[in-house]
């Protein structure tokens, strides 16, 4: 194999790599999250029933093998109303405090870090105070006349410093990928009589969405 074959494969493989990363760093912080929900519902499930048993040992029947019968849809109504006394919770002044300061040691964990950073800005970036795709703008990255649909995420690029340009994030059409661009302000539109959700669904759809649905 000549010289230019093997810069061929290294580079073919090195590409390779290079998407693999990227979708881990894509599907990780969704696969958690899922692995997560689903776990907590069947944990819930299997719990559920002993513990109903030991206040009421006559209301669950057992089966032929001597276990108790599962009570269906209980176990994501617990956990769905779990999930809202945390949120109530945490909510509270004091709570808060306890919240951050456990958020502040989950992020400055070895390990633990990049996993637990990963999900939370990935959520709060759809939901929460941090909420990030809720300014659409149209954004010109490629010619004159021609637009995306994005989504500011940070309002100045201070950290590469650049004050005057923001940061807009672009997603794919039929895809959970985009690209992240930084671009000066007088080349973005901002979307005033477009909802967030709409221009999302607008674009993901590659725009066979009517927006005025």
């Amino acid at each position: 194999m000549n010289s230019s074959n093997r810069l061929t494969v290294r580079a073919y493989l090195r590409r390779l790599l290079q998407y693999f990363f990227q979708g881990m760093i894509v599907l990780a912080p969704i696969g958690i999250t899922i692995w997560v929900v689903f776990g907590l519902f069947n944990f819930v499930d299997d719990i559920l029933p002993n513990i109903v048993h030991s206040f009421a040992p006559t209301y669950l029947p057992r089966d032929s093998e001597g276990h108790l019968n599962k009570i269906p849809g209980l176990g994501f109504v617990v956990v769905v109303g779990l999930v809202l006394i945390v949120g109530w919770i945490s909510s509270l002044y004091m709570m808060g405090r306890v919240v951050s300061l456990l958020d502040k040691v989950l992020e400055k964990t070895p390990g633990i870090k990049f996993i637990y950073s990963s999900v939370k800005d990935f959520l709060e970036a759809f939901a929460g105070n941090k909420k990030k795709f809720d300014k659409p703008v149209l954004v010109n990255v490629d010619a004159p006349d021609v637009w995306r649909i994005g989504f500011i995420t940070q309002p100045n690029a201070h950290e590469f410093g650049m004050p005057e340009h923001v940061t807009v994030y672009v997603p794919h059409s039929y895809a959970i990928s985009g690209i992240t661009y930084i671009v000066p302000r007088d080349r973005i539109k901002l979307l005033t009589n477009l909802g967030a959700a709409d221009a999302m669904k607008y674009t993901v759809s590659g725009g066979v969405t009517d927006v005025h649905e």
